[in-house]
């Protein structure tokens, strides 16, 4: 009720201000050019109309590091109802390990916060175009969902991205139960890896009109041989070359993430806030998919 009465008094007072938001720190407000699709050409897609991951164009992904506070499992992740969903709670009982034979150094699975991440690495790679994805975020502190891409060039420490960046298209930090800040995603760049070497920009933290928790939303962004452009809803959000763009393919990743370390979820990262503050009707939360697509320049597809 607390949060229904501030967003009614905000979004009258934003008729009266559209700055507000930014006044607020709630976010910059998207007021940029619209992107002009008509000079690409679409290549890649999925709109997750079967019942099943395509496996032809997805790979499952299982990690732990510090900087996660969970498990990441292939059980988390469906198609369902034109969407792909990952899913996210906490499990008494820990998933099957399916790769304990494989001969790779696999984590052991623990009761714990459980969610998943698929990816095209190995499957599809791209250098330059437009890419987007429409999607529902997942309602829950502590925890955060992720378009972005990738490549192994990342992880060298040469004071350039132009062997390779990774390009955050949009992150979702900032849920929080009865915080009308929640409305907002963060976008920015990262490369020389993620050690003492490591350079990244911020290009900016977003507010979104519509409810990104409940009502569908589009992030893209427009990658060229001179910078990064981002967009939400069609609309430019900020752009940048910090490093020298990525002069190499990268592959896609959609996933969510535990705040915490070793699998357990204990920090704040990010500003995430606590996951158990969220609300147990929130639980289980889901990162659902509409479509992802991969755009090229006209002029490259010739």
């Amino acid at each position: 009720m607390i949060k229904i009465i501030l967003e009614i008094l905000i979004a009258i007072l934003m008729v009266i201000n559209p700055q507000l938001p930014n006044m607020l720190d709630l976010g910059k407000m998207p007021e940029g050019k619209t992107i002009d699709l008509s000079q690409f050409e679409l290549k890649w897609y999925d709109e997750f109309n079967g019942d099943e991951l395509d496996t032809d164009k997805w790979g499952f992904s299982w990690w732990i590091t510090e900087r996660k506070g969970g498990y990441w499992h292939e059980d988390m992740v469906s198609v369902k109802d034109g969407n792909l969903v990952i899913r996210a709670e906490y499990l008494d009982e820990p998933l099957e390990n399916y790769y304990l034979d494989s001969g790779l150094d696999m984590p052991e699975y623990k009761p714990g916060w459980y969610t998943g991440k698929v990816t095209t690495r190995g499957k599809y790679e791209q250098k330059y175009g437009y890419f987007e994805v429409r999607c529902i975020l997942p309602a829950a502190t502590g925890m955060w969902s992720a378009f972005w891409m990738m490549n192994e060039g990342v992880y060298n420490v040469n004071n350039s991205g132009e062997d390779g960046t990774e390009i955050d298209v949009f992150e979702s930090f900032y849920y929080k139960d009865n915080w009308w800040g929640n409305d907002a995603i963060s976008t920015g760049i990262h490369y020389d890896g993620y050690d003492e070497g490591h350079h990244g920009e911020a290009v900016g933290k977003m507010f979104i009109k519509n409810n990104p928790y409940k009502e569908y939303n589009t992030y893209g962004v427009e990658w060229n041989e001179n910078e990064y452009i981002f967009y939400i809803n069609g609309v430019e959000t900020g752009r940048t070359s910090a490093g020298g763009v990525s002069k190499n393919p990268e592959y896609l990743l959609l996933s969510c993430e535990f705040a915490g370390e070793n699998g357990v979820q204990s920090s704040d990262r990010h500003g995430t806030g606590e996951i158990w503050k969220t609300p147990e009707e929130n639980w289980p939360a889901e990162f659902k998919v509409d479509y992802v697509r991969c755009y090229q320049y006209k002029e490259l597809c010739e």
